[in-house]
């Protein structure tokens, strides 16, 4: 500005470039903090109508300034039939996936529920290269992780469930973790690698009610009720069983006569 209270014309110029790259700036944080809510871009393939011939190694091809402009249309993407549509979820959503997953999904309920609710965004270049930074970030920072949606499931699954232990009584022996992990896959069908299972200090040696930890993904810890009981044999649980049968039948007649 000078003395007459006008604007010169280079402080014009030293505005105009402060206005610009503070957009370059703000533009350049929202691509980083924000994913895009636009589809891809529809895109038309195209090919030479003359091949362009082969150039010596390490100098650029010859090209003719009127033959090698002429190009020939090939297919054009937007027109092109497409069932379902690709999305990546930003949200764990039942029975599609967890946060970052790649989806294919009808495009009825990715237009009406997924896209509208913030459920999930288009899977764009830019938005896959956010999510796969994402991944990076949480590889250096596990403390960041945010259960599966897998993880879940399983979580509530275990917070049900009551694991029942055989163990032999006619020989001494302890209760390791590749006999506990075994009969969780036997029993509750639920893979547990041994690292992710904690038993108690004290050594399980006797029959009785123990706990075990089970830990989902590193990051949620489920204790389970655990019963430590006495080893029988097919044969023996049949004859068990059809003994407290007659003994049930016996006093129901019992009471049947007395009555």
């Amino acid at each position: 500005m000078d003395d007459s209270g006008r604007f010169s014309k280079q402080s014009h110029v030293y505005i105009f470039k402060s206005l610009r790259g503070f957009l370059n700036d703000f533009s350049s944080l929202s691509a980083a903090f924000s994913f895009s809510t636009t589809s891809c871009r529809s895109t038309v393939i195209v090919e030479r109508w003359w091949n362009v011939p082969l150039s010596k190694e390490g100098k650029p091809p010859r090209l003719h300034p009127r033959r090698h402009k002429v190009f020939k249309f090939v297919e054009d993407t937007k027109h092109s039939s497409k069932v379902n549509l690709e999305l990546i979820l930003t949200l764990n959503v039942a029975k599609l996936g967890s946060r970052g997953d790649v989806v294919f999904v009808k495009k009825s309920l990715g237009r009406n529920k997924l896209l509208p609710e913030g459920l999930a965004v288009y899977a764009s270049p830019e938005n896959k290269a956010l999510f796969e930074q994402e991944k990076e970030r949480l590889l250096e920072k596990p403390e960041e992780r945010v259960q599966t949606q897998t993880g879940e499931l399983t979580v509530a699954f275990l917070k049900k469930c009551h694991l029942t232990v055989y163990m032999r009584t006619d020989i001494t022996y302890q209760l390791n973790k590749d006999i506990v992990c075994r009969q969780m896959l036997r029993k509750l069908g639920v893979f547990v690698p041994p690292h992710a299972l904690t038993l108690p200090e004290e050594p399980i040696t006797t029959l009785g009610e123990y706990w075990c930890d089970v830990t989902v993904n590193g990051i949620q810890t489920v204790r389970i009720p655990m019963s430590v009981v006495s080893f029988e044999t097919q044969l023996g649980r049949k004859n068990k069983h059809s003994l407290e049968k007659q003994s049930l039948h016996a006093e129901t007649k019992d009471e049947e006569s007395k009555s």
